[in-house]
């Protein structure tokens, strides 16, 4: 496409001939193939611009900054927002493909991940196709992607949604995390369904306060305003949620879907709730017909994923008899109470749960399956919201009979301080049900050593990952494998 063509709905400067054919777009200058365009992103660490001749010297025949970039030797496409620019000119790049399908996004601070893998898992029995972007991967047409942030910048996803229609992928179901958001990660794209599951304290370090995180995680809704698309747009929201209610509120001009397990005005409603040792079971009420239900998903919080999977479904408009008794067989996340058995007689239960919010879920899952002893592992990220730690300490020390304290990520922190301020919350509350150990695979160790028959060992935090970062350095460390290579 030229040049001329790509810039043409975005204010800029251009320093040389917008008549020049691009084949290709990047922000990272090692993935440059000849007549690209580099944009260069302004990080945490370091600038783009940096990397502009390096760009240059691989084929890059034209460089989108914030700034002119003396002595270049392209074309300099000069705005005032790279990340804006990036969006519109990849949207136009690969043809506006989120105008072509119905795209998902799921908000909120748990459950995101459960739901696009049920979700999947639903469309997948309906025999209907459904790309999925996420946490643990990026999956489309039997390709998996790794997933290095939750949600990957807008060329990436222009980039997939094209490739997905390619294969006459026409439903898309995103994880949209709030620094997505903010950072203008999903800028311009068109969403038809956006789901809300809930809002607790997380990524303080970087919102600041509750108010900025909930402004910031409703920005996906009220983009749905602005979509262009002709079709209706749905809203699909948590109203037992304090600020799912909050939204619910709001004068958007949408098609509203509430569920809830305590309102009974709720269009979508679980009630006489039964949870299990392996299943949880419940009357769904709804505007769209009534059924009794047992799904495969263990805990309270799995009730509400399954009621917003039920409300993604019918907003994207499956018949009720369809949905409903496969809402049954959707299969869980991997790493999201994921139980392993011993021949000792005990279970261990791996999970993803790393907010205090998360961890009381879970625990309070595991108080209502037959158990002697909850023995619970866990630590907190570095370079991390710190004011969960303590939090987390109180949860698990309340919830437990014993407690091991260890690492997690400790990224650039200093381990044995992130470990402090946990341990902080214990004391806070006279707890003393507890041990630490900073080595997280010393940690497993002795909890699995201390469990006897019918104890519960939940090892929480890490889930699916399979590495730990001890400074800037990712080292493998799956804690499924540990506790397989232990029991």
């Amino acid at each position: 496409m030229f040049l001329k063509d790509l810039i043409s709905e975005i204010e800029n400067q251009i320093i040389g001939n917008s008549e020049i054919d691009i084949l290709g777009l990047s922000y990272d200058s090692r993935k440059i193939s000849d007549s690209y365009m580099f944009f260069a992103l302004k990080g945490v660490h370091t600038n783009g611009i940096k990397f502009a001749e390096e760009a240059v010297l691989k084929g890059a025949l034209c460089v989108v900054s914030e700034e002119k970039i003396d002595g270049l030797s392209c074309v300099n496409i000069i705005v005032s927002d790279v990340i804006d620019a990036m969006a519109k000119i990849s949207a136009k790049f690969y043809d506006y493909p989120d105008k072509k399908m119905t795209v998902i996004g799921v908000t909120g601070t748990n459950g995101k991940t459960s739901i696009t893998y049920m979700t999947e898992s639903l469309f997948k029995s309906l025999g209907v196709e459904i790309g999925v972007i996420g946490t643990i991967n990026h999956r489309y047409a039997d390709k998996k992607i790794d997933a290095s942030n939750t949600t990957p910048h807008s060329l990436d996803l222009y980039k997939m949604m094209s490739e997905m229609l390619a294969h006459n992928i026409k439903y898309l179901i995103m994880e949209v995390s709030s620094h997505s958001l903010v950072l203008g990660r999903v800028k311009g794209i068109e969403f038809d369904i956006a789901v809300w599951t809930n809002l607790t304290p997380d990524h303080l370090d970087f919102h600041k306060n509750m108010d900025t995180y909930f402004e910031a995680k409703s920005l996906l809704f009220s983009s749905l305003q602005n979509n262009t698309k002709q079709n209706r747009k749905y809203e699909i929201i948590n109203i037992d949620d304090v600020y799912g209610k909050k939204l619910f509120e709001k004068n958007l001009k949408v098609q509203k879907i509430s569920y809830s397990v305590k309102d009974k005005t709720a269009q979508i409603n679980a009630s006489d709730i039964q949870l299990n040792n392996d299943s949880s079971s419940f009357q769904l009420t709804s505007v769209f017909g009534d059924k009794n239900i047992t799904i495969q998903h263990i805990g309270l919080h799995n009730v509400y994923n399954i009621l917003a999977v039920f409300a993604i479904c019918m907003a994207s408009g499956f018949k009720f008899h369809d949905i409903i008794n496969r809402l049954e067989n959707t299969l869980p996340a991997p790493g999201r109470f994921e139980k392993i058995i011993s021949k000792n007689g005990f279970t261990v239960i791996v999970d993803y749960a790393h907010t205090n919010d998360a961890l009381q879920n879970v625990l309070s899952a595991i108080k209502n399956l037959n158990h002697n002893k909850i023995i619970t592992i866990f630590g907190c990220g570095g370079n991390r919201d710190k004011t969960k730690r303590p939090l987390m300490a109180q949860t698990a020390c309340s919830l437990s009979d014993f407690v091991f304290i260890t690492s997690d990520n400790p990224r650039e922190e200093d381990p044995v301080l992130i470990v402090e301020e946990v341990e902080s919350g214990a004391k806070k509350i006279n707890k003393t049900n507890y041990k630490v150990i900073i080595d997280r695979r010393e940690a497993i160790r002795e909890a699995i050593k201390s469990a006897g028959k019918n104890d519960i060992v939940l090892l929480a935090g890490k889930g699916h990952e399979t590495y730990q970062i001890i400074g800037t350095t990712k080292f493998h460390f799956d804690d499924k494998e540990e506790v397989l290579k232990l029991i």
